[in-house]
């Protein structure tokens, strides 16, 4: 197996480029700038291959995390299954009936005195 090259993107050698006229001297040669314009192709490519190495360190956490949280979310649908929730009784619940209730009340009342 041959190993590739890793040649720098256009992108990367027009903003190397660019750098290394900027900052040309005075006096400074043509082979100067082009050593100076290498060594920054380098240090761009350096910087975009941490940025990859930090970008994929943080996919692996974010991963790792979710399948975490799924695991204990698995984990406490499970152990809701084995026995049924329990409803709280609250008045939204006992309301309906106690009107349903009273209206009954009110009616065998009301029949009861009208005749």
């Amino acid at each position: 197996m041959s190993k590739k090259k890793n040649m720098p993107s256009k992108e990367t050698i027009q903003e190397a480029h660019a750098i290394a006229k900027a900052t040309q001297r005075p006096g400074q040669t043509k082979e100067q700038t082009k050593l100076i314009e290498k060594g920054i192709q380098k240090g761009i490519a350096e910087y975009k291959k941490r940025q990859k190495s930090k970008a994929r360190e943080l996919d692996k956490k974010l991963k790792q995390s979710r399948r975490d949280l799924n695991a204990t979310n698995d984990k406490e649908t499970s152990g809701f299954a084995d026995k049924p929730p329990q409803q709280p009784r609250s008045i939204n619940v006992l309301l309906p009936w106690a009107l349903l209730l009273a209206s009954w009340i009110g009616f065998i009342g009301f029949m009861m005195f009208e005749v």
